[in-house]
């Protein structure tokens, strides 16, 4: 009887500090894009990442960031409840910048002392 106290005492503990390590925050199906080889003349090009509210209560995304101005953020505004999912859209401009790159875009949530970088890359060609 001892033994099976004991196992038991110990499997509950085991599992408390499991739940406890859960970090609360998002989950990103990927967080990085390469666009490969692209086109100057295409004007712009776009992907979105996906991600999931793993935490337990809502997600709000305060701010999104790119590392320049050739970059454009979008991303879901309303509060992302747990397990649901929400997207972040990022579009890059090709025009006037030939040759390759690879840009960061940096996410601010409600989670605390915690920040998302996503990155895109590709190579531009030049227009003919």
């Amino acid at each position: 009887m001892r033994k099976l106290s004991l196992f038991l005492f110990f499997t509950v503990l085991w599992g408390s500090m499991a739940v406890a390590q859960q970090k609360p925050g998002m989950d990103f199906a990927r967080t990085e894009h390469n666009f490969g080889t692209i086109k100057e003349e295409l004007g712009a090009v776009t992907t979105q990442f996906e991600f999931t509210n793993h935490g337990k209560s809502p997600l709000i995304i305060q701010r999104v960031s790119a590392s320049c101005g050739c970059t454009t953020p979008s991303y879901t505004r309303e509060p992302v409840l747990p397990g649901k999912k929400g997207t972040i859209s990022v579009k890059y401009s090709t025009v006037r910048r030939p040759g390759t790159f690879n840009k960061t875009i940096t996410v601010y949530t409600n989670v605390p002392d915690t920040v998302y970088v996503l990155t895109i890359k590709g190579n531009v060609v030049p227009k003919q």
